[in-house]
């Protein structure tokens, strides 16, 4: 539905009363507060107003130095004017590190600055004439021994014509016509969990589904229809898995089309996700829904308390991302978004993807959870350095629930292990102790041991029996040997939709024609660079010529070369024709997400 606004009265829509998560009444109860202003969007700077009271001396404010990605990314770099105030008096700002700033005076004091944005995608953060997307810790500075203070957010004067929305903010308009979108939050931390859309967008819950789930769309490349079906299935399904919701309300911020970013990014309440299109929406929506239990409040030990100055190291993101992409594809499967074979697909892809990495045999599951804050290297992600945690972490889970099955007759699953998580330590508001508490409630779980299993798959390195485990679950893996076109180099998708070379091989002959990384590319035989590369090679063959418009320092130049080809090893998943009768059970009891009422031994 398209959202009118009436002038000239108090506004709180019954159809946006979903936006508040905590009632506007706390107010009184906020002690430091932000004004955000969205004036002249086309300049993409966010002019922030932040309201201490009660300073005694001296306050120090800082921003964030990472969010959302496990990365340093420094958005004070972002930060420019920083002014302060008591009163009408200008008060001295002195700068002490790259992140802080540290102000004398006492009362109430005002810190005004502002902050440039115009990134696209879930992990950023954007201002321009045609929308605003808040990542709220890349833009809002904290005090922190006061960031457990419940906190007051306001937006005053939005763009004529264009609402807000997001898991905190509600509408209010005064007598006179003023419009402000205000929320109130229990915490700093609370606050920035909370991303905002604002601008033209279409909204509409989910229908069916309690407590409500709302729906905010940006974009123009999406089917309304497809869109409350794929994520109506998708809720229903996890919501039903994990046995009830941990919100009152939740809402999708979805940004679809061209320049909208990828990816998505999990939240207390809420999620943002980038996508091309709605096609491929429910893979990552899936995965994201799902976060509302793994890691949002099955919340493992070595991330709290949030330290948001530096790197906060975790050995469990294997399990915490690669465990929750497992349940992003049960979640389709068994949700009938996607077909058995294309789970089985899907599962070759990961061991593919995980035995043709050289790193597999010396990374573990638990070192590359560790090493993330290494991933904005293009180095690192190269296959001889890294392997991901969220493929190894994906068919470990795998695994895992096959061995489960097995052990109890089908009469477990690893289903069981994420609610006894959630009923033990979220509801419980514990965290557990990484992947110790993981190992320990699977053997509760099966009455058997797990140690010799996490001691050399998780924290070890040793192959993975696929043949061994897949068998229990009467599948088959075969290897297929195949030649393929390649490109002779890798690229990135920038958040601001660029394609840039991150690598170019030496020996191809794309770096024999001139192609150097650090190049963006304008087109691609004379259009746009295919959204999905892989797709694209598909449909070629080794040889045929690729025509590069490239930039480089400001210049254009053009670059055409032939694919190469290169010889790979495929590792295919399919059913097993002479798997016995536990073997059929527990595979359909993985497909289906069900467990057997009599156990087969």
């Amino acid at each position: 539905m398209t959202f009118s606004i009436p002038r000239g009265r108090l506004l709180v829509p019954a159809s946006l009363c979903f936006l508040l998560v905590l009632t506007f009444s706390a107010a009184a109860q906020a002690t430091i507060q932000y004004s955000v202003l969205l004036d002249h969007p086309e300049r993409h700077l966010f002019h922030v107003t932040m309201t201490i009271p009660n300073v005694a001396g001296e306050v120090a404010v800082r921003v964030p130095a990472w969010n959302a990605l496990y990365q340093v990314r420094d958005f004070s770099s972002h930060v420019q004017q920083v002014e302060a105030f008591a009163d009408s008096q200008k008060l001295f700002v002195e700068k002490l590190d790259k992140q802080t700033w540290r102000v004398k005076g006492t009362g109430t004091i005002k810190i005004s600055y502002a902050t440039y944005w115009d990134e696209a995608g879930p992990f950023a953060s954007q201002l321009n004439s045609e929308h605003a997307f808040i990542n709220p810790a890349m833009i809002l500075m904290y005090v922190a021994e006061r960031r457990a203070e419940a906190v007051r957010l306001a937006m005053p004067d939005v763009p004529a014509g264009w609402l807000a929305a997001g898991a905190i903010i509600q509408l209010m308009e005064s007598m006179g016509g003023a419009r402000m979108f205000s929320g109130n939050a229990e915490s700093y931390d609370a606050l920035v969990d909370a991303p905002i859309e604002a601008g033209k967008f279409e909204m509409f819950p989910l229908s069916g589904i309690k407590p409500q789930i709302w729906v905010v769309i940006h974009g123009d490349n999406w089917s309304k229809k497809q869109v409350e079906e794929d994520l109506g299935r998708i809720c229903k399904y996890e919501l039903k898995l994990m046995e009830g919701a941990p919100f009152e309300r939740y809402m999708f911020i979805l940004h679809i089309g061209k320049g909208a970013g990828s990816g998505g990014m999990e939240h207390a309440n809420s999620t943002a996700i980038g996508t091309y299109s709605d096609e491929y929406l429910p893979s990552v929506a899936a995965h994201e829904f799902f976060h509302l239990w793994n890691v949002k409040r099955i919340r493992p030990a070595s991330l709290e308390p949030v330290d948001d100055s530096k790197e906060q190291y975790t050995r469990v993101l294997w399990f915490a991302e690669g465990v929750t992409n497992t349940y992003g594809s049960y979640t389709l499967v068994r949700s009938g978004i996607w077909s058995k074979e294309q789970f089985y697909a899907d599962l070759s892809e990961q061991i593919t993807e995980l035995e043709g990495r050289p790193a597999n045999r010396w990374q573990s599951a638990e070192q590359s959870s560790l090493d993330a804050w290494l991933e904005k290297y293009p180095l690192y992600n190269q296959p001889e350095f890294s392997v991901s945690y969220y493929t190894k972490g994906q068919v470990l889970g795998d695994l895992l629930d096959i061995l489960i099955r097995d052990r109890t007759g089908n009469g477990k699953s690893l289903d069981d292990v994420m609610r006894s998580l959630n009923m033990n330590f979220a509801k419980q508001g514990k965290t557990y102790r990484d992947s110790l508490d993981v190992r320990l409630t699977a053997e509760r779980i099966t009455d058997s041991s797990f140690e010799e299993f996490f001691r050399k798959y998780v924290a070890g390195t040793d192959s993975f029996p696929y043949q061994e485990i897949l068998t229990l679950a009467g599948l088959a893996l075969r290897t297929v040997e195949r030649r393929r076109p390649t490109l002779g180099f890798s690229m990135e998708h920038e958040p601001n939709g660029r394609f840039v070379v991150s690598k170019v091989d030496s020996e191809s002959s794309a770096a024999q024609a001139g192609l150097r990384a650090g190049d963006a590319i304008v087109n691609w035989n004379g259009g746009e660079v295919p959204r999905r590369v892989n797709r694209w090679l598909q449909e070629q063959k080794a040889g045929d010529l690729l025509k590069l418009r490239i930039r480089r320092e400001e210049k254009e130049i053009t670059i055409e070369f032939r694919l190469g080809e290169i010889k790979e090893t495929l590792y295919v998943v399919g059913e097993d024709a002479h798997a016995g009768e536990k073997a059929r059970h527990i595979r359909e009891g993985i497909l289906r997400g069900e467990t057997s009422a009599s156990a087969v031994r």
